[in-house]
């Protein structure tokens, strides 16, 4: 069975969520994600996130379809929203 990788949509979905200063629910998450993540896998994640700002490896069955491009763009907008948050912390903390 082919599988992918979902950990950096889940981080982007994670990190988004934080910088709006929401707080990260399994229905947040799930809601924002494109890729189907079972809800246990959901739960390991924001347990993990909420503890150490840490995003395990999470693989999903492969879609064998290729993204849309709307899919495709708001993955992008999800990490230059990653992106500008850590610059953002790296500036704070070297500024």
């Amino acid at each position: 069975m082919l599988t992918k990788d979902v950990s950096a949509e889940i981080e982007a979905v994670l990190s988004a969520l934080d910088a709006e200063g929401k707080e990260p629910s399994v229905a947040l998450v799930k809601a924002r994600l494109k890729s189907k993540v079972p809800m246990p896998a959901l739960i390991a994640v924001i347990k993990s996130w909420r503890s150490s700002q840490h995003v395990p490896k999470v693989e999903v069955a492969a879609d064998t379809q290729e993204p849309s491009l709307e899919q495709r763009v708001k993955q992008l907008e999800l990490q230059v929203a990653e992106l500008t948050r850590k610059l953002t912390a790296l500036e704070q903390k070297h500024g």
